[in-house]
Formats: C-alpha cells, structure tokens, sequence
C-alpha cells in the first residue's frame, strides 16, 4: 500500500512539476532572476565565508554551508562515489570554507559524516530520494572565526518566494558565485522546485532565504531536472528531515555508535519524464 502511495504520488507530481515548467518558462511579471556573479575578492566574500568548497575525494567536489562552528551541511548523495556507489571515506573529505583562487579563509578535516536515515544511494524513486538528500558532516575542528558566521536555517519558503543561492561548479570551481535572485516555483511535501542556476558541483549549496537583512539556510540543492530544455533546481526542505539528520549525528556521537547502515536496495518506483542531473 505504501509502495501505491509512492507511486501516486510521483504520477501527481509529475503532472504538476510539468505545470510548473510553464510558470518556469513564463514567469510572472516582476519575477526576475538575477544572472551568477562570482566572488572574487575578500569585499565581495564578506558574509559568505561560511559556505566553502567539499573535496571529495580526489575525483569530484560538492558545495558545504557551516550551520554550527562544527556542522556543514550537504547533499547526501555527495557521500558516495559516483561510479562505484561506495561510501567516501570520512578521512578524505575536507572542508574548504571561503575557498577562493587556491586558498581558504579555513581548512577542515571531517571526523563524522552522516546521511539522511532515509536516503538511499541509487534506490528507490528519484523523487523520494531527493526529499531526504542531506548530510551533516562534524568538522574535526570547529571554525571559530570572526569572518566565516555559521549560518541559521530557516522554515521552508512559499511558492513566488525569492529565494538566493551561493555554490561552486564545474568551470567556477575555484570561487563561489552567487544568484541573489531565483525563486521557488513548487512545492511538494519536503521538495522544491527552484529557478536557481545550479550545475555539477553544486550538489549541497545552500538555498538562502533573507529576511531583515539576515540570510538563512531554507533548503540544499539536490539536483536539477531538464524539462524540454529548460533546466530547474531540486531543493530539499529542512523542515523535518534537519531534526531527523541532526538526531541520527546524535545516535552516531553516543556510546552506543553502530557503524554505517549498508546500502539498502528498494524496489525502484514508477519511471518519470524528468531527466535527472546531479549536479
């Protein structure tokens, strides 16, 4: 029955998620995106220090955001390797808050890495799978610095709701660039659907929200979805599956740890029109 329920509500989804395309594709008056600037020098870096660069690894890299001086906050999917499906080890995941032209304002090492207690690498249908795609990552030092600011996170945004991004990619690899304005275009339970300009690499970056000048961590990016040749952003919301993540990094900090779930492998649900990137 539960299985059912996944796959009507992927069905219900899709169709809406194709209704949305045409609001992508046909914007309401007044909603302009604004295009990627990079951020180049340390004035235009000030207040973002605290999203930094992921190597993991010695073939890929994601994008990271400090949520405590000892906690950055990312995609799950950015834990495996994405050839072989196996969990990146912990000792070659290193955190590069601020990284900027070949240097960092922090360098960390990470001591704990922990995905989403439902997320499964590769299984299950894509867009349940991208509704659980966090991972906390406790740095093996904290960052106390008076230029990187952990940042705070915040309730999920509504439809028509401006919405930033700040990530690194393939091609901007070595400075983060931010879009002060996208917005979020769909809402499906603990999924976003978002008008931000991600690509490979930005698996992870943080989806900010700013309210009284103060900006706040509302989503992550999953993916990005290619609808008849329009791109859109697949967010994950932090309501809900942020308390989970934060009690299973708790579970794996206690005395009783136990080590790391073996991959699960779920019947795969129903086929959807999206193809799917992970950025």
């Amino acid at each position: 029955m539960a299985f059912l329920t996944v796959l009507a509500r992927t069905a219900l989804f899709r169709a809406a998620l194709c209704a949305i395309m045409v609001f992508a594709l046909h914007p309401a008056a007044g909603a302009e995106e604004t295009a990627l600037r990079r951020l180049d020098t340390s004035d235009e870096s000030r207040g973002w220090n605290a999203v930094g660069r992921l190597n993991m690894g010695k073939r890929s890299f994601c994008t990271g955001a400090l949520i405590a001086p000892n906690l950055v906050l990312t995609a799950a999917h950015c834990l495996f390797d994405s050839r072989s499906g196996a969990r990146i080890k912990t000792e070659d995941i290193e955190f590069l808050a601020g990284w900027r032209n070949g240097r960092a304002a922090a360098y960390r090492g990470v001591k704990r890495a922990v995905a989403h207690p439902e997320y499964v690498y590769g299984g299950g249908d894509k867009l349940t799978r991208v509704a659980y795609d966090l991972a906390l990552l406790q740095l093996d030092q904290p960052i106390r610095m008076a230029s990187i600011h952990p940042f705070e996170t915040d309730l999920t945004p509504h439809k028509g709701d401006e919405v930033g991004v700040v990530s690194y990619a393939k091609d901007r690899s070595e400075a983060p660039s931010l879009q002060e304005v996208c917005h979020v275009i769909g809402l499906e339970d603990l999924l976003l659907v978002l008008s931000c300009n991600v690509d490979f690499g930005s698996s992870g970056a943080p989806i900010f929200s700013i309210r009284n000048g103060v900006a706040r961590v509302v989503s992550v990016v999953s993916s990005k979805a290619d609808y008849g040749g329009a791109s859109v952003a697949l967010g994950t919301s932090l309501q809900g599956p942020l308390q989970s993540l934060r009690a299973t990094l708790d579970a794996e900090n206690s005395p009783f740890q136990k080590a790391d779930p073996a991959l699960r492998n779920l019947e795969t649900g129903a086929g959807t029109s999206a193809k799917f990137l992970t950025p």
